[in-house]
């Protein structure tokens, strides 16, 4: 099977040989298109390649035998799904036939009706379930129609919300929220409604930063909802306008990013630092056959480093707000930073996914749209690297425990960005040492189970891109 040309994203055009002979006189079936793409992309990238016997290297002897095999398979997420190892071990790969919606939700961009959301189920019989808002993104129908953080919702078009309707009810472009209170510790319907229709929104993840004054600490806080790599030059905005105002600690609110650019998490954590320019951040661990290739071609290429030339606070040490909706390179900050300074981890354990991924297009190359294929849009995101930091840690798969373990309570919520919502507030009091405590509802921590990004698998990844 001929050898594909392929670049791993990296500088330059890398070629990773397949295990098959060269068969030019077996094309491939215009039927089979999609399912050679995939099959080939896996082959190459994907992390547990050598694990999944119908992705061996010697599995086939020429392109026919592999058509063969191919044409078992009417469907190709079906054959996509095969490839794949357990689901327990690879949580994350997804296969997408649309590439444009892909890399609109790796942007930040999707079908949205800005109102950010958690789901819980109403008691421990994981049977009902009601909803309660994050956030409002800005310039949202979510906003225009008067939705706000903390509030509850327990039907969709008078259909109360169940673990097994909820998907359906909340993937409609349209639907109209039944609105609740809580109420002696029950959700309780109020009467009221609201209806919500998506639209394409880019959601620029720099939600909320400000600075506030506690004696001699000038605390700054910053939400940070998303690794989107076009919201970098505004992340580096809102680093320097703390900068301008003299911090002397940070608060990083990571509750709900669930992800994205690897890149951009490198320049985040610069930003947090600045003393390490040039020093390693963090390292990459492929199959073995392009860990292989890299380590005796480019082995630098497996390595991210701090960025210089951003708007660096040069702290020693950060306080980190997580929930468990905190996911992939949040994660990987969290993880990465402790080698070079103290991180204060406040809020819930984490989601637990130490690998990434790359986008994959039926092209010659696979990693660019040049000379795509005409006669589809099919592209996949599969887990390619696990990460680990300078010190070789980054075995996180159960989640991050955080150092104060104070989960969200959906009725106490409070303000995002005010001093005295429950999460920032601890963290304000270990700042400053004052000793107070924050006061959390008694009873059990019912947390969320879902989320309004867990809900759209390719939200929660952590990639690099390609340059």
């Amino acid at each position: 099977m001929k050898s594909i040309a392929a670049s791993l994203f990296l500088l330059f055009l890398l070629v990773v040989p397949m295990g098959c002979e060269d068969m030019d006189d077996h094309p491939v079936p215009d039927a089979l298109a999609i399912n050679d793409f995939i099959w080939k992309g896996m082959n190459l990238y994907y992390l547990w390649q050598g694990d999944v016997p119908d992705l061996a290297d010697n599995r086939f002897a020429n392109q026919s035998e592999l058509n063969t095999f191919l044409g078992n398979y009417s469907e190709p997420l079906t054959l996509f799904n095969h490839l794949r190892v357990a689901p327990n071990i690879d949580r994350f790969s997804v296969l997408y036939s649309d590439y444009s919606v892909l890399e609109g939700v790796l942007s930040g961009t999707t079908l949205n009706n800005g109102m950010d959301f958690g789901l819980k189920y109403t008691d421990a019989t994981n049977t009902n379930v009601f909803g309660w808002v994050h956030y409002v993104l800005p310039n949202s129908d979510a906003e225009a129609k008067g939705l706000q953080r903390g509030d509850i919702f327990y039907a969709i078009n008078g259909t109360p919300l169940t673990g097994s309707n909820y998907r359906t009810l909340l993937g409609t472009d349209t639907y109209t929220l039944n609105m609740a209170d809580y109420v002696n510790g029950t959700i309780t319907p109020n009467g009221q409604s609201i209806t919500l229709t998506k639209t394409n929104l880019s959601e620029n993840p720099v939600f909320l930063h400000t600075v506030i004054t506690e004696g001699t600490h000038h605390i700054g806080y910053l939400m940070y909802n998303g690794f989107y790599p076009n919201y970098d030059n505004a992340l580096n905005d809102a680093f320097g306008s703390l900068a301008s105002q003299n911090v002397t600690d940070l608060v990083l609110d990571l509750r709900y990013n669930s992800g994205g650019s690897i890149n951009s998490a490198t320049k985040l954590a610069s930003m947090i630092t600045g003393q390490f320019p040039g020093q390693l951040f963090a390292k990459q661990q492929w199959n073995a056959k392009a860990q292989s290739y890299y380590e005796s071609n480019n082995p630098s290429s497996l390595e991210n480093r701090f960025v210089s030339g951003l708007n660096g606070l040069h702290l020693n040490k950060v306080y980190i707000l997580t929930s468990n909706s905190t996911a992939s390179a949040s994660e990987l900050v969290i993880n990465c930073l402790k080698s070079y300074i103290t991180v204060v981890q406040i809020g819930d354990v984490t989601v637990g996914k130490n690998v990434g991924s790359i986008t994959l297009y039926d092209s010659p190359t696979f990693v660019s749209k040049t000379d795509i294929n005409p006669n589809h849009k099919y592209a996949m995101q599969p887990i390619v690297l696990r990460i680990v930091n300078k010190d070789g840690q980054g075995d996180y798969t159960s989640g991050i425990v955080p150092d104060t373990d104070l989960p969200e309570h959906f009725n106490t919520a409070g303000v995002l960005g005010s001093p005295d919502e429950p999460l920032l507030q601890e963290a304000i009091n270990q700042i400053t040492a004052n000793g107070k405590q924050v006061v959390v509802p008694g009873g059990p921590v019912r947390r969320d189970f879902t989320n309004t990004k867990s809900l759209e698998p390719l939200r929660m990844e952590m990639y690099l891109e390609a340059r």
